[in-house]
């Protein structure tokens, strides 16, 4: 009986043993299959040009001078600006960062792939320079240099050669912002208020004035509201534009593999920033069509009866479901 007992209990202990091996195994599998394919969806990102294989010509001389006014856009448009006064002194790169060559933070990969292109914000096709004119009258709060100026051009060229091998008509992954998806909520400006005092003003200030680069004009960290930051026309001014940017590559020593803040944290932080005050700049030709308006650009007119402070902060995804039901009904 003591004999049958004990075999008993060997077997069941024996079974239990399988049973955790079989389910560590499993759960080594499942992190060696999501290893593979995280590896594998890395592997797929866009990559960047090497810049030392510019060439060395005069074609080459017109690139690393838009990679130079890409990089240090202060210097010759900004306050005190070699060739004049268009920008508030900040640099592209500071939004579009390493000169736009990095994965998920606004790079130059499919900008020369998707222009010319219909553009809704406009109503009208736009080419690469009048993307170009769009980002100093909108991003920097400034004026535009004439588009066909050598520095203009220069830009032009260096953004075409960023994005050189990319398919006319692709956008690979890797390019431009990193889609993000809605929050079931609104976006809680108090909470993100915490998150930027947490994560945020060490670098760009208790103020979010930024701060300047101690190696010539502009700023190293840029200002994220205040009248050198970004007007109320730019971009980053919509939440689904800033969230993605600042999940995939703030704060700083984050990159998109290694991210720092969840995607509620993201919306927050997007919601504090653009809830503070800035220049204020309209352009009256905007959405002309307001059907195709974005659900989160925060002033009317709107195809919609929702409100403008929900159209700001959220939530979205009732006002996207209601653009998808009317564009659905327009199209019968």
């Amino acid at each position: 009986m003591v004999k049958s007992g004990l075999g008993i209990v060997l077997l069941l202990l024996t079974g239990v043993l399988f049973w955790y091996w079989h389910q560590d195994k499993g759960a080594i599998r499942t992190d060696e299959k999501r290893l593979v394919q995280g590896m594998s969806g890395k592997m797929k990102l866009w990559t960047p040009p090497d810049s030392s294989l510019i060439p060395l010509n005069d074609s080459g001389q017109l690139i690393r001078y838009g990679k130079k006014l890409i990089h240090e856009t202060a210097r010759y448009f900004g306050p005190e600006g070699s060739i004049g006064h268009y920008t508030n002194g900040m640099n592209c790169q500071n939004c579009h960062l390493e000169s736009g060559t990095r994965v998920w933070a606004g790079n130059f990969g499919s900008v020369a792939s998707l222009y010319p292109r219909f553009s809704d914000r406009s109503g009208s096709v736009e080419t690469v320079n009048q993307r170009i004119a769009d980002c100093f009258e909108r991003s920097m709060n400034g004026r535009a240099p004439d588009s066909n100026s050598l520095e203009i051009r220069a830009m032009k060229a260096y953004i075409v050669w960023v994005g050189q091998g990319v398919e006319k008509g692709k956008k690979p992954a890797g390019t431009g912002l990193e889609p993000l998806a809605f929050l079931e909520r609104a976006a809680d400006s108090a909470k993100g208020r915490l998150i930027f005092h947490e994560k945020c003003q060490r670098c760009h200030g208790i103020d979010g004035q930024g701060k300047h680069d101690s190696l010539g004009p502009g700023y190293l960290y840029p200002p994220l509201w205040g009248e050198h930051s970004y007007n109320t026309a730019a971009g980053l001014f919509r939440l689904s534009k800033f969230a993605p940017f600042v999940k995939a590559n703030m704060p700083f020593g984050t990159s998109y593999d290694r991210e720092q803040l969840t995607a509620e944290e993201a919306w927050d932080l997007a919601a504090f920033v653009n809830s503070q005050p800035r220049p204020v700049k309209r352009f009256k030709q905007d959405w002309p069509n307001i059907q195709l308006k974005p659900v989160d650009v925060p002033e009317g007119p709107y195809a919609d009866s929702y409100s403008s402070l929900q159209h700001k902060y959220g939530p979205f995804q009732p006002i996207a479901q209601f653009k998808k039901d009317l564009a659905s009904k327009l199209n019968k």
